[in-house]
């Protein structure tokens, strides 16, 4: 072999062991950076996050629900309360209005005293009433004298008839007399103890919330005009509207979902009692009246709600929409799987030649394609496209994140 010979066998060689070793370190970076993605997201196409994460992040974790989004009528109309449970504070004579003993948004009792008017008027009432008490015991005396005149066969028979009319008439003069100074709050017993009084306490008529004081202390309080409204809200209810084609679909007794405009996806459970059988201000649409079976303290008369009606029984699996994301040009859900615990730090904490390493709880989540359905009311239904396990856990809040921390960048749309 001549010189030129060796010297090309020789950088041949160089040329391929520069090669092998440039192979040779890419898939030692190939397989470290795998190994660094498997350990922050712990599975292959999931993630796996401590529980002080989770609760950092805000993920709440529920079970898959069964919703009615297939056979519904959607409506929407107003909560109302019923006539019994809401009352105008009227009086029954005028007067100067001395104390207002309430506030708006107070709650009150039926029979609590609300305020109290001044009027001199009732004086003459008073005084009729004392006087028709007064003179009525020589009538009463005038009619037992002629009932024995009459039993002993003695007497006039006019001057009989005379007693007894005039008896009857004192006595329901009397008892009208009483019947309005109890109207009024007057006291029969302190008024028969000669104490005559010019005030009057105006009464709740029902329970409820004092809405609207239409009044001021000082002012004249007129009869026929309220001085304050009050309503009950634990008997509210919501009016909706259902027009003419799904009339036919609509029975008592079917369950309502509902949505307020001013909650978020909270959920508000209703049955109907009732159905109007006439159109609603000259519209295809008729009434339905629906009771809510657990009213909250934010309820109030007048605001507008959404309305689900049940009218069939096609359950389905749904999920809020906040549990929903999307990415290259499909849809998934994130379940949650079984807890594991790893070592957490390298804190240790010696007790002679004993060492205790502090473990933290693991969850580990994985996304899984779905297909979804028709969305109402904040939730949407699905299908997943792999079998879901017995009692699954999902999360409802905080998908997002979870798909920004598992999917990274590029790929993330939500």
């Amino acid at each position: 072999m001549n010189k030129m010979a060796v010297i090309n066998k020789f950088f041949t060689l160089l040329a391929l062991s520069l090669v092998l070793l440039a192979c040779g370190g890419k898939q030692e970076k190939e397989q470290e950076s795998a190994e660094q993605a498997h350990e922050e997201h712990g599975h292959e196409g999931g993630l796996e996050l401590s529980e002080a994460q989770i609760k950092a992040v805000g993920i709440l974790i529920g079970d898959l629900e069964k919703k009615n989004l297939t056979a519904v009528v959607k409506a929407s109309g107003q909560l109302a309360v019923p006539p019994q449970n809401a009352a105008q504070v009227n009086v029954l004579s005028g007067g100067i209005i001395r104390k207002i003993n309430v506030i708006e948004g107070q709650r009150v009792a039926k029979g609590q005293v609300l305020v109290t008017i001044e009027n001199q008027e009732l004086l003459q009432l008073q005084q009729e009433y004392l006087t028709a008490k007064g003179g009525f015991s020589y009538v009463e005396a005038e009619y037992n004298r002629q009932q024995q005149l009459k039993a002993a066969n003695a007497g006039t028979g006019k001057a009989q008839q005379l007693a007894e009319a005039n008896y009857n008439a004192e006595k329901a003069k009397i008892k009208a007399l009483e019947q309005q100074l109890r109207q009024y709050g007057i006291s029969l017993a302190k008024l028969a103890a000669g104490n005559l009084s010019t005030q009057v306490p105006v009464l709740a008529p029902i329970n409820g919330t004092i809405g609207k004081i239409n009044a001021e202390t000082g002012s004249y309080a007129q009869p026929g005009v309220s001085i304050m409204d009050i309503v009950d809200n634990s008997k509210i209810h919501a009016d909706l509207v259902v027009f003419e084609k799904d009339l036919a679909n609509i029975k008592v007794g079917q369950k309502v979902d509902f949505q307020l405009t001013n909650q978020k996806n909270e959920p508000i459970a209703g049955v109907i009692y009732g159905i109007n059988k006439s159109f609603e201000n000259d519209s295809k649409g008729v009434v339905v009246h629906t009771v809510i079976q657990k009213p909250g303290a934010n309820l109030i008369p007048g605001m507008y709600v959404t309305g689900l009606i049940g009218v069939g029984t096609q359950l389905s699996d749904a999920v809020p929409v906040e549990a929903l994301v999307r990415s290259g040009g499909r849809e998934y859900i994130f379940i949650a799987e079984d807890e594991a615990e790893e070592a957490h730090g390298h804190d240790e904490v010696e007790s002679g030649s004993h060492q205790e390493k502090n473990a933290e709880k693991s969850v580990h989540f994985k996304k899984v394609e779905v297909r979804t359905g028709v969305t109402q009311l904040g939730y949407t239904a699905i299908t997943p496209l792999e079998k879901l396990p017995e009692g699954v856990k999902l999360v409802k809040k905080g998908a997002f994140y979870l798909q920004s921390k598992s999917s990274g960048p590029a790929e993330h749309n939500h």
